[in-house]
């Protein structure tokens, strides 16, 4: 087992910009993941499950819900915060990342800003302890970058709402113990509703043969008339614009998160280019190879003054959906083509387990595509720059 030796890239002094808080916050995390995550990350990949044991631990670095108030179980950290976790966990794995994100924002921050004192009472302590895990039921097998044409549906039964359907792709779905699932009212309105485990004809099938975050659990949610009590509805938002609410909070978060996986790739590959030897000098020598290295801290570089300042527009509740939409997009495209360029420079190194960066490259190639595809994003930002709508 090699040990972490990861030293995070800051070309910038990046960290004059965060306070003694974040910094804190940050180096927790970065050491949790190297002690909790790093020893024991490859094995579960390779034999695609989750480890199940590192959940009280991303409870204790205030991974679930950071943002969530404190009288709710939460550390009631600001958005940079917030950000930074999801960096140091992602740097480690993103399926892991994926696990943390999906609880915070998908989870706790729908019941946060959209539920009742008393759903915030049941749900949310348990969830930052990590007691329960959670999903986020919204893509469906017809249904993934058009939401809004789901055909989930519940009825109001007078005591009680039906509701029929199915999602997939959901993160944590095999083990969570509640999940927050949009469906449409007989009216066609979007709603949420918690649906908890152990609910009549409501089941969570684990998806398998995945190539991509193979440490993270993903599943299905089937729903057969399932009653749900009324206390379960969400009351205090509906629309499409709900869910994509809970999406603006995990895109930010995922934005910062494919920073992690890019240093964790680029350290790995600068690392590498001192110690290997070819035609008798380090190739980290050779032109080639640095600028590969050069081109690398860069765009990472960038990517962290964008998420930075984003932080800040978040912290000052001025960033809209575009801008986090831009750093999603741009920052996971960035850490995908560091993922590859690393995977050269270790040339057959970089396919084995034996290092991480083919592991993050396979992981990536979801992250990518999920919460919004690269291609969906740029047409986000092609509609705030023009006002015309290419979705239709």
């Amino acid at each position: 087992m090699k040990p972490d030796l990861f030293e995070a890239p800051d070309y910038y002094n990046l960290d004059e910009l965060l306070t003694e808080e974040h910094k804190l916050v940050r180096d927790a995390a970065r050491e949790w993941v190297k002690r909790d995550v790093s020893p024991i990350i490859e094995e579960y990949a390779q034999k695609a499950e989750f480890p199940k044991q590192i959940v009280n631990g991303l409870a204790e670095i205030g991974a679930f819900g950071p943002y969530i108030p404190e009288e709710y179980g939460g550390a009631g950290l600001d958005q940079i915060s917030y950000g930074l976790i999801m960096q140091e966990i992602e740097r480690g794995d993103s399926g892991v990342r994926s696990t943390a994100s999906v609880q915070s924002s998908l989870v706790m921050y729908p019941i946060w800003k959209y539920g009742n004192e008393a759903q915030r009472k049941k749900y949310l302590p348990k969830l930052a302890s990590g007691e329960w895990i959670g999903c986020f039921g919204l893509t469906e097998p017809d249904h993934g970058s058009n939401p809004g044409g789901m055909t989930t549906n519940f009825k109001d039964m007078g005591d009680h709402y039906l509701l029929n359907g199915a999602k997939m792709w959901i993160s944590n779905a095999p083990f969570a113990e509640i999940a927050v699932v949009w469906a449409k009212n007989e009216e066609g309105r979007i709603h949420g509703l918690i649906v908890e485990r152990g609910m009549e004809g409501f089941s969570t099938p684990e998806t398998h043969n995945k190539w991509s975050l193979r440490a993270s659990a993903t599943g299905e949610l089937i729903f057969d008339n399932v009653k749900v009590p009324k206390e379960n509805l969400l009351p205090n938002k509906s629309g499409l614009g709900a869910p994509l609410g809970c999406l603006d909070s995990a895109r930010y978060g995922i934005a910062w998160g494919a920073i992690g996986a890019a240093m964790d790739c680029y350290d790995t590959a600068l690392r590498y280019s001192k110690e290997r030897m070819q035609f008798g000098k380090p190739i980290g020598q050779f032109q080639l190879q640095q600028k590969k290295l050069a081109e690398m801290i860069t765009e990472i570089t960038k990517a962290q003054l964008l998420t930075w300042r984003l932080g800040v527009l978040r912290n000052e509740d001025k960033a809209t959906s575009a801008q986090i939409s831009m750093a999603k997009r741009n920052n996971v495209d960035m850490a995908i083509n560091i993922a590859r360029e690393a995977r050269q420079m270790l040339g057959g190194m970089g396919i084995t387990g034996e290092y991480s960066i083919m592991r993050h490259s396979m992981n990536l190639e979801s992250v990518i595509t999920y919460e919004g595809t690269h291609d969906i994003h740029l047409l986000i930002t092609g509609l705030d720059i023009t006002g015309l709508n290419a979705f239709k």
